[in-house]
């Protein structure tokens, strides 16, 4: 029963960190396989795991904003955050359907966390995409295993680094575009001088 905790404890760490790192999957397919867990067990937990590192990471993530981010721009991301909070089913849809994607949550969550967006409003769509999502790779996580040279020798391909690009314009977007200009005047602007 210890092994479920840890599987817990490995999802929450990965999903915690504020930058991309490994997906919350392969440390469930890793455990899964390694030390033969249930599968459904691994991932009901894992999810649970992966829901409450991404929870946390929202929770502190304007902290590190307000730190790191100069106020005008933490004004801005605190007006757009308050912009999509209005939009209480579109926000759950964008969610389900972004988490449905292989493209990492992190830099979804570290936007809405530094425009401050109520976990809650994102948190049930997160889980229902994640555990459909992370089902359908811990169930080929055999396949994966019984397979590992050749899929090592494809991880880096320009195609993993394509995949990756997705995720750097959606923590770009929150942080250098002008949102209150785009919203309120309907002019486009960036700004790049947001840091202390």
């Amino acid at each position: 029963m210890w092994l479920y905790l840890l599987v817990f404890l490995a999802t929450l760490l990965v999903d915690l960190v504020p930058f991309i790192g490994p997906p919350a999957w392969t440390v469930m397919v890793f455990f899964q396989i390694r030390y033969g867990l249930d599968i459904w067990m691994v991932l009901i937990i894992g999810v649970l795991g992966s829901t409450m590192g991404r929870y946390l990471l929202s929770l502190y993530m304007p902290r590190l904003s307000d730190r790191y981010i100069k106020q005008k721009k933490n004004e801005d991301l605190k007006y757009i955050g308050k912009q999509l909070s209005t939009k209480g089913w579109q926000i759950q849809l964008f969610v389900l359907i972004y988490t449905l994607t292989p493209m990492s949550s992190t830099p979804l969550f570290t936007a809405a966390g530094m425009a401050r967006i109520k976990p809650i409003q994102i948190l049930p769509a997160f889980f229902v995409g994640k555990f459909i999502s992370d089902m359908l790779m811990v169930l080929t996580g055999d396949y994966i295993a019984q397979n590992s040279k050749s899929i090592l020798e494809g991880l880096l391909t320009w195609q993993s680094f394509l995949a990756i690009l997705p995720g750097i314009v959606i923590i770009c977007a929150p942080l250098f575009i002008d949102w209150r200009m785009l919203l309120e005047k309907k002019k486009w602007k960036l700004n790049f001088r947001i840091w202390k």
